[in-house]
């Protein structure tokens, strides 16, 4: 597995700075009452700069989070699409192990605006199946790929450990199992793979 290439621009030295105080504030005290004089005294710079680069606090908190996704979230990209369920139970127990900052993506990537993408493997999900799977119908492609998504997300962690009341370990394994489900129907349809895989 190789890791994924980042979809966004490299971030100077201040940016990066701000967003990584801005991620351990969130983690030590929510994202309630942090200031962007708090942020700016963490990252050591002037507050004038937090608000050059996010003039916005939504600005700060949809950068943030993709930074979040993107480093401390970050992951290796599947070989194959059935190695996918056991990536995101990786994800799964990355998730458990910053569980605020997980909050902060989920609820980010669940607004879907300012690019934030509900949905970023979509394609690359998409592009393996019509690789691996090409006697896969559209219709069942899609509903594959949606599936896929939904538990590929930080947002499926969040409703099973919020609303469910789940553990980490039953939380990784309810998604890796629900993956598989999805997945194993299909694997004798699959070109070039074998069991032994």
């Amino acid at each position: 597995m190789t890791p994924q290439a980042s979809p966004t621009p490299e971030l100077s030295a201040s940016e990066a700075s701000i967003l990584r105080a801005y991620s351990e504030l969130i983690e030590e005290v929510g994202t309630d009452d942090i200031s962007f004089r708090l942020i700016a005294v963490r990252a050591g710079v002037g507050e004038r700069t937090v608000f050059r680069h996010y003039p916005t606090r939504i600005d700060l908190l949809l950068a943030t989070a993709a930074w979040i996704e993107q480093t401390i979230f970050s992951r290796r990209e599947p070989a194959s699409i059935f190695d996918v369920p056991i990536a995101i139970r990786e994800a799964m127990d990355a998730y458990n192990r910053r569980p605020e900052l997980a909050h902060v993506v989920a609820e980010t990537a669940m607004r879907g605006v300012n690019g934030a993408e509900p949905a970023p493997n979509r394609d690359r999900f998409d592009t393996m199946l019509r690789a691996e799977v090409p006697s896969l119908a559209a219709p069942e492609r899609r509903l594959l790929v949606a599936a896929l998504c939904h538990l590929d997300s930080s947002a499926t962690w969040v409703t099973m450990h919020r609303e469910l009341g789940m553990d980490a370990r039953d939380i990784a394994d309810a998604a890796m199992w629900a993956a598989e489900a999805q997945l194993n129907p299909i694997r004798d349809r699959a070109t070039g793979y074998t069991a032994s895989q």
